[in-house]
């Protein structure tokens, strides 16, 4: 048996009372259907990429007022217009195969679940979450093929990363309606792909002859089904039981994922993608997300920016979701909501200020741990904790904001109250790990505590580099430091 990913009702969905469907894609346009239904978070928000990417390919709207035009569903438009794909999309048979080598490949057979990012084995993460899947069915193996060729970290030589990196971060927008409105929210415009569009149609270029791909025009298609790895899927009956895998696929060069947030180190250099960290998706990821960069170094999504230009100030929450990486080994998966913030420039200045006191200060509270002693998992986990507890209190400075017109009384105010918070949060967090059974410890550590205490104290006060650059962000005058007396 083989499965045909456009015909086929494979794809697990709840509907809006709760209830799991099985459909295929064209169904997407039902407007009673509200999240994918898969077992793993990474395969829902693959799901929802790549129907979106099936939007793009087939439908998509022309330009902005298409878009507008064409936010009722029209399920029986799209089965149309999907169906003549159905050739380059059955998973498994001797013809062109979903995101897998075209003419097959021969090689060592591994496990199934190389397929999962977050599963042990050559060229994939090296993780302990090795010997989960013996076998997959084949939707869940169709799933996770996408969602490994659109994510693929770093997995060594000749193991290609996915057009935007490494475990890139996906940024969907979600004007909380169901299913048909989160898609349709992100579909790029452009022009109806062909089947030739696809990457699978086609011999790979291997990447080891210093063969690069670069993209034919703006968000192209290719741009969410990217197929940087080499793939041949084994099966016997309804199962996929293992996995081909060849180095040197396809190297993308100079893509930008339509739904990955991009940085520049500085002006003028080649963007890169955003990586989601390890931990709570907080305040800390809004930067150049759900708030702009002044400075213009963090690019926000293709989707994010199209958003602006239709939508013209509906709400709607940022989905922020991907693995974070620790080389090619993944630590943890982020799945969060943030709203979607529209604030006038003044205010939105301040949240932002607010985020690099929050980072600057948090190095300081790295520093500090590590100067008493405290290193690896423990003080990334103290760091991390720092964001956490503060998130509430960003969150009011944001709901004060939203209220009224920021007055330079307010602004102060709330600069203040956020560095008083930020103090008191690290001061807790350093003594409540590092000061029980101090005095059972030698003179020498003793000193390297108290020393990192004052430290991290002095950071607060303005007195530290970090501590100063701090104070500038937030508008607050650093204090002033009297010179020494010289010797008479």
């Amino acid at each position: 048996m083989s499965l045909n990913l456009i015909n086929d009702s494979w794809i697990p969905m709840r509907d809006r009372d709760g209830n799991l469907r099985l459909i295929a894609p064209w169904q997407m346009a039902d407007s009673d259907l509200s999240w994918p239904a898969w077992p793993r978070p990474d395969l829902d928000i693959a799901c929802i990429e790549f129907l979106t990417g099936l939007l793009r390919l087939a439908d998509p709207p022309a330009h902005s007022d298409d878009w507008e035009d064409r936010q009722a569903p029209n399920p029986e438009r799209l089965r149309i217009r999907l169906a003549a794909f159905a050739p380059a999309f059955e998973l498994l048979g001797d013809g062109p195969r979903f995101m897998q080598e075209l003419g097959g490949l021969t090689g060592d057979i591994r496990p199934a679940e190389l397929l999962f990012l977050d599963s042990g084995g050559e060229g994939g993460a090296f993780t302990v979450h090795a010997g989960r899947y013996s076998d997959l069915s084949l939707p869940a193996a169709a799933m996770a093929l996408y969602a490994m060729q659109t994510q693929a970290p770093s997995g060594g030589r000749g193991m290609l990363t996915s057009l935007r990196g490494g475990g890139g971060m996906s940024v969907l927008l979600d004007p909380g309606k169901g299913l048909w409105s989160l898609l349709w929210a992100n579909v790029p415009d452009g022009r109806p792909g062909q089947i030739s569009d696809l990457p699978w149609m086609r011999r790979t270029i291997p990447s080891d002859s210093g063969a690069v791909h670069v993209p034919p025009e703006p968000q192209p298609v290719e741009a969410l089904f990217g197929m940087p790895r080499r793939y041949w899927l084994l099966a016997e009956g309804e199962r996929v039981t293992g996995v081909i895998q060849r180095p040197s696929g396809t190297r993308y060069q100079g893509w930008q994922h339509p739904f990955a947030g991009h940085y520049l180190t500085k002006a003028g250099d080649e963007p890169l993608p955003v990586r989601p960290r390890p931990g709570h998706g907080g305040y800390r990821h809004w930067q150049g997300l759900a708030l702009r960069d002044p400075e213009q170094l963090r690019l926000r999504p293709y989707n994010l920016a199209q958003w602006f230009d239709r939508a013209r100030g509906e709400p709607a929450d940022l989905i922020l979701a991907g693995w974070a990486m620790s080389n090619a080994k993944a630590v943890d998966y982020l799945f969060s909501k943030v709203p979607l913030i529209d604030l006038d420039p003044q205010a939105e200045q301040l949240l932002i200020a607010m985020i690099e006191a929050a980072n600057l200060f948090s190095q300081s509270l790295y520093g500090a741990l590590t100067g008493a002693g405290i290193e690896g998992e423990t003080r990334d986990l103290l760091r991390e904790t720092l964001y956490v507890q503060t998130q509430s209190g960003f969150e009011q400075a944001l709901s004060q904001l939203s209220a009224a017109p920021l007055a330079e009384e307010i602004r102060e105010t709330l600069a203040r109250s956020w560095l008083a918070l930020l103090r008191k949060t690290a001061m807790a967090l350093f003594e409540a790990r590092v000061l029980p059974g101090l005095g059972d410890l030698p003179m020498d550590d003793q000193k390297k505590i108290a020393d990192a205490h004052r430290n991290l104290g002095a950071a607060f006060a303005g007195y530290t580099p970090q501590g100063g650059k701090a104070f500038d962000a937030l508008g607050l005058q650093r204090p002033v430091v009297k010179k020494k007396k010289e010797a008479a």
